[in-house]
């Protein structure tokens, strides 16, 4: 009896099998229902930006140069130190041309010989005056003459101080002094002690000695696309996130817009200006990379629709309202300002429906 029960349970078995590979079979060949995703109506704010990139900038940076050639003895800032308008930024030590120098110094000699003659000369002069042996005229004519070589020799030495020195002493117009021309804070110094430094003249813009700027007087400078300059307008509100400052926004007010557009990356770009306003609290560094985001239009608490439940066709824009478990109904819908993600609806939802969204199989 045993032996018999054998044969059965592995037929059995063997039956089971197939039966089993069978229904996995059918299962896997039956097609998967779409997973449907669904949205609903909601109240919100609708903002159309459009985004701007750039750096804040202060709005007036003043270069500070040297009058005269030389090397730079001593440098009385570094960046970070404010200072005001007047306040010594620098000292230039003169490295005088050899010729230049020569020839001053024979001018000052010339001038020398002429200065005593011409003294003689007035002494001369006086003394037959004294003796009634020379007229009133000769004798003016002397005191003239010695005035105008004395004046010939002063301005001989003059100039020999200011090629040795670059300035004439007790003047008060050191010209080898570097002073700030305006207040604010130093960002930069071009050059270190030691260093040669060469004048601003016609001809030569000169060395920088220092960049000074008003750090309390901030600018966001960027570009917009030519796609979007048509649209934008001086006085727009803009919200600016700099990079350095996490999670924080800065107000400001568009005040420029270029008249000409650059090339960048292939792109036309329009170069922009904004105001920033001023906070306490808030200390921007110079240069720092930002972002503005400029608010092209806004709608305020109405319907809206995530932008993935539209349907188009032949012009027109239609959603899926689901009208039973499973079932849809096509509607046409109206709509309005979309931000990308959002879009509005003006007509055409109730507010309490469930809009199919996608599929994905």
């Amino acid at each position: 009896m045993q032996r018999n029960y054998v044969p059965v349970a592995l037929a059995g078995s063997v039956g089971l099998a197939f039966l089993a590979t069978l229904l996995f079979l059918v299962a896997r060949s039956r097609p998967v229902p779409d997973d449907i995703q669904y949205v609903q109506p909601t109240v919100a704010d609708i903002v159309l930006k459009t985004v701007a990139t750039g750096a804040i900038v202060p709005r007036v940076e003043v270069e500070i140069k040297s009058r005269v050639s030389g090397v730079l003895s001593t440098l009385h800032v570094e960046p970070g130190h404010n200072v005001r308008s007047g306040d010594l930024i620098a000292e230039i030590q003169i490295i005088p041309d050899s010729a230049t120098l020569n020839n001053a110094q024979a001018s000052m000699r010339t001038a020398k010989i002429q200065l005593d003659a011409a003294l003689q000369e007035l002494e001369r002069a006086e003394g037959l005056s004294a003796q009634a042996a020379l007229s009133s005229a000769e004798l003016a004519r002397a005191r003239r003459d010695h005035d105008l070589a004395r004046q010939s020799y002063s301005s001989a030495w003059s100039n020999l101080q200011i090629v040795k020195e670059g300035a004439t002493r007790g003047s008060g117009n050191v010209s080898t002094e570097v002073r700030s021309t305006v207040s604010g804070m130093v960002l930069a110094a071009g050059v270190e002690e030691g260093e040669s430094v060469t004048e601003t003249n016609t001809f030569n813009a000169g060395t920088t000695i220092a960049s000074v700027a008003d750090m309390t007087d901030m600018v966001f400078e960027g570009y917009v696309d030519e796609s979007e300059v048509g649209r934008i307008r001086e006085s727009m509100p803009l919200d600016i996130t700099v990079g350095a400052l996490q999670n924080r926004t800065i107000r400001g007010s568009l005040e420029y817009i270029s008249p000409k557009g650059v090339m960048v990356d292939g792109a036309v770009q329009f170069a922009i200006r904004a105001a920033i306003a001023p906070e306490d609290d808030l200390f921007i560094r110079a240069g720092s990379s930002a972002n503005a985001d400029i608010v092209l239009d806004r709608r305020e608490q109405v319907m809206a629709i995530d932008e993935r439940a539209l349907r188009f066709d032949d012009g027109e824009t239609f959603v899926e309202v689901e009208i039973s478990p499973g079932e849809f109904e096509v509607r046409p819908v109206e709509v309005g300002l979309s931000d990308g993600i959002q879009i509005e609806v003006v007509g055409g939802l109730q507010g309490d429906e469930r809009l199919k969204a996608g599929a994905s199989g």
